[in-house]
């Protein structure tokens, strides 16, 4: 019993009473999380199973949906910030967002029932509403079924909402005679007798027992319930879809000479692992999209629309690149940079086969998820390296970024150009469309600004007089290329760093620049040089709307 919990009447020697009971605020509180974590579990393994035997889409996850909802109402300025606090994992911070607002609209179910159990039930299917307008307004695909799932779930939360909190007649022991009352000893008297007395004094409360028992059930069934749902359909559906394929042979492969890694200790691989490769998009959950149902529609101002499967793509020929992307929210010396090898078919001989029409100047793209981008047509169309990749640094395309097949575009932001998941494309006009981020201000055609970065040393790193030193770190331009790298140690003159061989306008190259350590506290800046002789922006401003720019520093101390 908590310390708010009604305290039971006496009803010693009489077991055909018991005790008015009420939960306290922990056991409502408690109560309440129960009850939405059941209408949850029950909603998601009713979608997994819709999704599994395929009358539902994916759409059809409460939790899914809300998440969707919960970045498409997140403001500009917090998903920015999520972005450069949390970086890879802002989508773990938006996650524990949504969730900490779901135990506290569950808590407050809880002890609205406490008092008043039918206001909380009006409270839950308000909830549910909220739920099934997130999931019919997903923009991607929704079915009228779709919203089945969350009823189901609402009705089930709804049912446990009453079986915890349903209040049955009790009858009350009379308050005792105080003890210096003589008490005299009745008569024995027949049952009949018995029928004739006036009842002890009766209410309504819930059951004590019933309420911890069915808790208890409803708690570990949702558990259950919830990791069926998880693991039924799709995302072990997608696991044995990529192992059952290998990284296609390219036809055109791209050799990576020696002397394109520095070898510096500490300083970033030339390539950018799979596993450590950067991810910013807005799926709050993975989609789940086999390679055997991936279809990919080309429509829109062409004269030959084009369908094709996944084994359809495998057929053409593929290339083998490495390319070097970059993340529009990538602030001056961050990581929302890497350079991997990207197999796939070339994206401009597919829509030379689509046969665009006159007057067209974007595409609109979208994922498997309902996520849009305007990429700039001629980015698509210029003889540049721009790919549907199937395939990253020699496997197969992992689920994080973009399985079964992404768009993989040189020299531009990926926020226009870089679709995971991508199931359609529109050939149009940007007067004519709207997309995801530059509906929010974003520029819409963003090229990738030439930028450098200090990977070593750590700032604030501390040594010794005389000590050589050596600073380390990256420098992009795609499709412009870099042609040098310089440093600059307080305020001094600019020097040129040793730069790591060219391997195409499309990467990234590695410098580095080596110090005598003097005494005292030192500031270094570095600075590029793009092929086309432009120098980097000096001028610190930030992502938003079109990229950062400013020279990346360090601190050291000496002594």
């Amino acid at each position: 019993m908590t310390a708010t919990d009604t305290p039971p009447t006496d009803t010693a020697g009489d077991p055909d009473r018991r005790p008015v009971w009420a939960p306290g605020f922990w056991a409502s509180a408690g109560a309440g999380l129960v009850i939405v974590g059941a209408a949850l579990a029950v909603a998601e393994l009713v979608a997994a199973l819709g999704l599994w035997i395929g009358i539902l889409n994916q759409a059809a996850s409460p939790l899914q949906a809300l998440g969707a909802a919960f970045i498409q109402l997140t403001p500009e300025w917090l998903k920015e910030f999520a972005i450069r606090t949390f970086g890879q994992h802002d989508k773990d911070a938006l996650r524990g967002g949504m969730a900490l607002t779901l135990v506290l609209l569950a808590v407050v179910v809880g002890l609205v029932a406490r008092k008043a159990p039918r206001v909380a039930a009006i409270v839950l299917t308000v909830l549910i509403a909220v739920v099934l307008l997130a999931v019919y307004t997903r923009p991607s695909t929704v079915g009228p079924l779709d919203g089945v799932p969350s009823i189901i779930g609402g009705a089930a939360g709804v049912a446990v909402l009453g079986l915890l909190f349903r209040r049955t007649s009790v009858t009350t022991a009379p308050a005792a005679p105080p003890l210096a009352a003589p008490v005299e000893m009745p008569e024995r008297r027949s049952k009949a007798d018995d029928a004739d007395t006036v009842p002890a004094p009766t209410g309504f409360a819930p059951d004590r027992r019933r309420f911890f028992k069915v808790a208890g059930l409803v708690a570990v069934a949702a558990v259950a319930g919830g990791a069926i749902a998880r693991f039924l359909p799709s995302a072990a559906d997608v696991a044995a879809s990529r192992a059952g394929l290998k990284a296609p042979v390219p036809t055109d492969v791209q050799q990576i000479p020696s002397g394109i890694s520095l070898d510096v200790p500490d300083q970033p691989s030339f390539i950018t692992d799979n596993a450590g490769f950067y991810r910013v998009d807005t799926a709050f959950v993975l989609p789940s999209l086999t390679a055997q149902d991936w279809n990919l529609k080309i429509h829109g101002l062409v004269g030959n629309e084009i369908s094709m499967n996944y084994d359809d793509l495998l057929d053409r020929e593929q290339i083998e690149r490495t390319i070097t992307l970059t993340c529009v929210s990538n602030e001056v010396g961050g990581d929302l940079v890497g350079t991997a090898t990207w197999i796939g078919a070339r994206i401009d001989q597919i829509l030379a086969e689509a046969k665009v029409q006159e007057g067209a100047d974007c595409v609109l793209c979208t994922s498997v998820d309902g996520f849009t981008l305007t990429a700039p047509l001629d980015a698509l169309t210029d003889g540049r390296d721009a790919m549907f990749a199937v395939a990253m640094n020699g496997e197969v395309l992992p689920q994080a970024h973009g399985f079964p097949v992404r768009m993989v575009v040189p020299g531009l932001y990926g926020y226009v150009s870089a679709t995971k998941w991508l199931v359609d494309m529109k050939v149009s006009k940007f007067a004519d469309e709207v997309a995801y981020w530059t509906e929010r201000g974003w520029d819409a055609q963003a090229e990738i600004k030439t930028s450098s970065r200090i990977d070593v040393p750590k700032g604030f790193a501390q040594y010794s007089v005389g000590q050589e030193v050596t600073f380390a770190g990256v420098a992009w331009a795609q499709q412009r290329g870099i042609a040098s790298v310089e440093v600059q140690i307080d305020g001094g003159d600019w020097q040129q760093a040793e730069l790591s061989e060219p391997l195409s306008k499309d990467t990234w190259r590695q410098w580095k620049f080596g110090w005598k350590a003097t005494d005292g506290l030192h500031t270094v800046r570095c600075r590029t040089t793009d092929g086309t002789g432009a120098v980097q922006i000096e001028d610190q401003t930030p992502p938003f709307p079109g990229g950062s720019t400013g020279y990346d520093s360090r601190s050291v101390t000496v002594s």
